[in-house]
Order: structure tokens, then C-alpha cells, then sequence
């Protein structure tokens, strides 16, 4: 199987509308559901929840 379906790569853009991005991989097996992470947006200027974009 390839690299790239199992471990995506994969966008989490902030919620907080500034359009700032991270880039990260996740496993399908272990999450198969949109990825929903809380991490600093430095446009923001704090914490905010990052969201899986497909």
C-alpha cells in the first residue's frame, strides 16, 4: 500500500478566519474522522481550533 493512504498529508486551517494554516499527517486506521486540533494562530495572537480541510 502506498505512503500517501494510509498517513495523508493534510491542512488544518484556524477557525478563528485569519487563514492561517499548519501542515501535518494523520493516520486513516487510528482517525478516520476530520482532525480537530487546538494550537496557536500567531495572526490571532492566541489559541484557537484548527480544522482538517479537504
Amino acid at each position: 500500500m502506498a505512503r500517501n493512504e494510509i498517513r495523508p498529508v493534510l491542512k488544518l486551517r484556524s477557525t478563528a478566519g485569519t487563514g492561517f494554516t499548519y501542515v501535518t499527517r494523520k493516520n486513516r486506521r487510528n482517525d478516520p474522522d476530520r482532525l480537530g486540533l487546538r494550537k496557536f494562530d500567531p495572526v490571532a495572537g492566541r489559541h484557537v481550533e484548527f480544522r482538517e480541510e479537504r
